[in-house]
């Protein structure tokens, strides 16, 4: 699997290698497959997952690739959740997260991010420790609110795009840079979509397992 290392393209003298490439895309098909509810977001995020991994130790990026080991693990996680909400309701459950929900979510990301930015700091793990380790942290932060089914998954891509566009740019990674840009727009189609579905009744009655209402 060496290839995934090589360069794909030279856009404007900026090379794009083939992990960054592929890991990226099928990151934004398992986000678009979140949007519509299905499934297939969590295989699809675990492969990308295993992609991404060669092309952040190639940027020396130590958050980036623990992230990536974070989504591999947080997608058989989700999977798992969503097969088991399935089952029990017919479809996925969206709901807003209640105010202690909030809470500890956001202090936990806080807490975490500090000590994942020192230890990378300390041990010499990223040139850009506290933005690595932020990224690091809020993407685990939005895949535990994903799987739980909670509108508030789509703020945390938010608060992680914010940080991520730039840091990819001067990783020397400008396809991650670019995707992160598209993801934006497709977060916020997917916030406005979970956001109207909070406002319809669960249906009782099973319907296929992956496909939008």
């Amino acid at each position: 699997m060496n290839w995934l290392n090589d360069n794909a393209f030279a856009v404007l003298g900026q090379q794009f290698k083939w992990n960054d490439v592929l890991g990226n895309l099928l990151g934004l098909a398992a986000l678009a497959l979140g949007w519509r509810r299905s499934v297939l977001s969590w295989p699809v995020q675990l492969l990308s997952g295993l992609v991404l991994i060669s092309a952040n130790l190639s940027a020396h990026l130590a958050g980036g690739t623990g992230k990536q080991v974070v989504v591999i693990a947080a997608s058989i996680w989700g999977w798992t959740r969503w097969q088991r909400g399935l089952r029990q309701d017919g479809d996925i459950r969206i709901r807003f997260a209640g105010w202690t929900e909030r809470g500890l979510l956001v202090l936990g990301t806080a807490v975490a991010t500090t000590v994942v930015a020192l230890v990378f700091q300390h041990w010499n793990l990223s040139w850009s420790p506290w933005a690595d380790a932020y990224i690091f942290v809020g993407t685990m932060a939005a895949m535990v609110a994903q799987a739980r089914g909670w509108v508030e998954f789509w703020f945390a891509w938010i608060a992680v795009d914010v940080v991520g566009v730039p840091l990819a740019f001067n990783s020397g990674l400008p396809f991650s840079g670019t995707v992160y840009l598209v993801y934006f727009v497709l977060v916020l189609l997917g916030l406005r979509s979970w956001w109207l579905r909070t406002r319809i009744a669960t249906p009782t009655t099973p319907t296929l397992q992956g496909a939008p209402v």
